[in-house]
This record gives C-alpha cells, structure tokens and sequence, in this order.
C-alpha cells in the first residue's frame, strides 16, 4: 500500500527585493529612543505600529536565529494583508549564520555572541523573536535551569525589549522550562519578561506541533507578549483534536536521489546487529530480545530512553534533538542505521532544497535545535492577524 504524500513540503523561495509598500501616517508610533530609523543607515527600518495597507510589512528582530525555523515560519506566514520582513537576526554559531543566509538577506545576519552584541545600535522592529538556549532547561541535560551557563541568556531578550521596545515579542522554549528550579525558573522569566520595555502582557502556551501537522511529537512553551500601550491579550490558536497526525513513514518518503545533507552511512556490525532485536518503538533497554552480548550497561545504572531508539512508521517520531553520539542519531523502523540529517530535516519540516552547512555533526546540531517552520507558521499566522487587526483599529 502506497501512503499519501504528506502536505509536508513547500519550495524555498530565492531572496528578492521586496515589493515597494506604502507607508501611512500613525497615529502611534512607538520605537526604543537608541534605536536606528529608516533614515539613519543602509537598511534601517522603521518599525511603525500604525502601518496598515494591502501587504503591509511586520518587520522582526531575532536572537539566537539558529539555522531558521523561526525565521522561516514567519516567512511562511504571509498574507494577503501582511509579511514579515527580518531587518536583523544574530547567533554565534557559523554554520548556522551561513545557513539561514538562504531567507535572510546577508547584510542582515549578525554573527557573534549575544554577550558582544551591540543591542543599542540595532535597527528598529515591530516584533522581536528570540528561541533562547534551552539545554539548561531540557529534561535530557542537568536542567540547571538559569544557574546554568545557558540558562540566564534569555536576559538578552529582556534586554532588547528594554532598548527597543518593539510590539510584541515571541519567545521559544522546551517544555522542561516549566518545570527547572521547581518552577521557578519559568515564574521568574514571565514576571522579567511583563515589566520589560514598558510593559507586556505575556501569554504562555505549551504547543505539542504533532497537534500542528508537524510528523513529531515536539513539545515546546511558546510565549508571546503584546505592549501593554497596546491593550491586546493575544490568544493562542487552538489546534484540530480531530486532524490525523503526519507519521514517520508518510514524513519521509519520496525525498528525492542528490538531495542535500542526504548521506545514508551504515552503523558498525555490532549496532546492526543489535538494531536487529530491537522493535519499532523500543529501545536499546526497553527491547526483551537482546542477546546478552549486545546489552548496553550503563555505569550509573541509567536507562536512557533516546539510545538506538528505533521510530514508529505508523506515528509521528519522536523528538529530533541535537545530541550527539552514543546511539542518539534516531532509528529507521525498518533499515537497520540511523536517519541521515534530511531525513532529520523532514521530521522538522524543512523543505528539501534548505540546505544546511557545515560538517555532519554541526548540521545534526542546527537541525536538532531549531522550531519545525510548519509549526512557527501556525504562531505567526495567529501573531499577523492580531497585528493587522491593531493596525486596522488605529487607522479608523
């Protein structure tokens, strides 16, 4: 039997100049007083809160841009009333600059660390992104919560709504945040996060993407935050409980021969064998069948439930992560290796011609870190409607 093309897929647009759009006078409009205008700099936006018109631009800022998921999700979000334009998005990371380069315009990309960034000298946005570093947040790390070396970053963000003071903010985090420090992480973002700038009221949602047509179950607290000026409460989309979920095997079939990032390397002799007497679904501590040779021990007596884990055709996978080695790589059900990163890529919905850079393990890391676009859209859609609206009601 032959499964449906899932509606997965969608063609990576080349950068172009952007339409001309029109600007109307505001009533209100509201930009951080060290932030650049339209008229001071090559490609300096002004972000004006009032703008309304057919196509009428929302333009964005992001932190920690990673390889694009974000990024991505919003282009995707274009309407026939609104588009999302990046006047800037910054990381540390090189392979990921240069990835994201696909969608964003060079001269926009900001490559260093967060802690270097000239935040006053930012150009002006309407709405600032930032998906800050989780691993002190994930249930798989040693969840040091803000005391970690990543865990305090989300400051930055803070930072910028201080400086800028843009619309509104959408902040990206693992499900793990609610619960570091016995919550108290989460509280204490949330509360930094309502007296930033001049004011947000900030609404968190916890968005499980498989409930989005993502083909994995991904967990991940979404917040978003709207000037208090402004008066609106955002309200997050509600997914269709009854909408089929997107399985692995529909998520990865028919990629095409040649295809970036696509290299399908055969494991060892032993993990083969071993994959051999593990099920769909099961793990390297979970299968019953293992001859005794080929269990693994661990010397803490830890069960790990990501080790030479093997996906389920007929459901979404199981979370993509950026860790690496030791058996974490994700399990065909039915070939006897590891995903390759396009099969990775798939499963966080990139379209196939998004090409990654960077040597296998840099790219296993970008793919592994970012928002699945599919799933972004869904939070930009609902965040442009909001803004169009706004804009709208202040033009009257």
């Amino acid at each position: 039997m032959t499964n449906p093309k899932p509606p997965l897929q969608y063609e990576l647009v080349a950068l172009s100049a952007p339409p001309a759009v029109s600007r109307r006078p505001s009533s209100i409009t509201r930009r951080g007083a060290n932030a650049k205008t339209a008229s001071e700099g090559a490609g300096a936006q002004l972000a004006d809160w009032g703008e309304s018109g057919a196509n009428s631009e929302i333009v964005l800022g992001e932190l920690f841009c990673g390889a694009g998921g974000l990024a991505l999700g919003a282009q995707l979000a274009a309407s026939g009333e609104y588009r999302y334009k990046h006047a800037w998005v910054t990381d540390v990371n090189a392979d990921a600059c240069k990835t994201i380069r696909q969608i964003v315009d060079s001269r926009k990309v900001i490559c260093k660390d967060v802690q270097d960034l000239d935040i006053e000298g930012l150009d002006a946005i309407d709405g600032l992104v930032f998906g800050f570093p989780c691993n002190d947040f994930s249930v798989v790390g040693e969840r040091k919560g803000t005391n970690g070396n990543h865990g305090a970053l989300y400051a930055y963000g803070v930072k910028v709504l201080d400086v800028l003071k843009p619309l509104f903010f959408v902040a990206e985090n693992v499900s793990g945040l609610a619960s570091t420090n016995g919550s108290k992480d989460f509280e204490h973002i949330l509360a930094a996060l309502e007296v930033a700038g001049d004011g947000y009221t900030v609404v968190p949602a916890l968005y499980k993407f498989e409930q989005w047509g993502v083909p994995q179950r991904r967990h991940r607290y979404i917040i978003v935050g709207f000037s208090k000026d402004s008066r609106i409460t955002f309200k997050h989309p509600e997914p269709d409980h009854a909408a089929r979920e997107i399985t692995a095997e529909e998520a990865l079939q028919d990629i095409p021969l040649g295809s970036a990032n696509h290299d399908i390397v055969m494991p060892r002799a032993d993990v083969q064998e071993r994959l051999r007497h593990i099920n769909p679904g099961e793990n390297a501590f979970t299968a019953a069948n293992i001859p005794d040779h080929l269990r693994l021990r661990m010397r803490s007596g830890a069960l790990i439930s990501q080790i030479y884990r093997r996906l389920k055709a007929d459901a979404p996978a199981y979370t993509v992560t950026a860790s690496g080695g030791g058996g974490t790589h994700l399990y065909h059900w039915d070939e006897l290796r590891a995903l390759t990163n396009r099969e990775r890529a798939r499963l966080q919905t990139f379209p196939d011609n998004y090409r990654f850079h960077g040597r296998k393990e840099s790219v296993r890391k970008q793919i592994g870190m970012a928002v699945p676009p599919k799933g972004a859209k869904v939070v930009f859609d609902a965040v442009g409607a909001v803004v169009t609206a706004y804009r709208k009601s202040l033009n009257r």
